[in-house]
């Protein structure tokens, strides 16, 4: 298995997937909508983290948490994120500033 520095994000998800199997919360086939859900909660966390004057590792724990419920659900689902992630990289670049958008 190559060190951390080297690993790719196609990497981290099939490490991310194996270990959720692992853990037995693929026993049975999820719903996908729970699946976003408990990515978005991962989020919620990290803002209530925010709010309460948290540290930035507790912060960046929730973030990980986000992260990690990401790369299971794309190694569930044979997501080749890494690919994308890089295709909306360069898109973005294309785009205007702020592309019309408030915020």
């Amino acid at each position: 298995m190559k060190n951390q520095k080297n690993r790719s994000l196609n990497d981290l998800i099939d490490i991310c997937h194996k270990i959720a199997k692992s853990k037995g919360w693929w026993d049975m086939e999820r719903n996908d909508g729970e699946l976003i859900a408990l990515m978005h909660s991962e989020l919620s966390e990290a803002l209530e983290a925010m709010r309460a004057h948290g540290s930035k590792d507790n912060i960046a724990e929730e973030l990980a948490d986000c992260c990690i419920r990401i790369f299971d659900f794309c190694g569930a689902r044979k997501i080749d994120l890494d690919k994308i992630l890089t295709k909306k990289i360069e898109y973005n670049k294309t785009r205007p500033y702020k592309h019309g958008k408030k915020f």
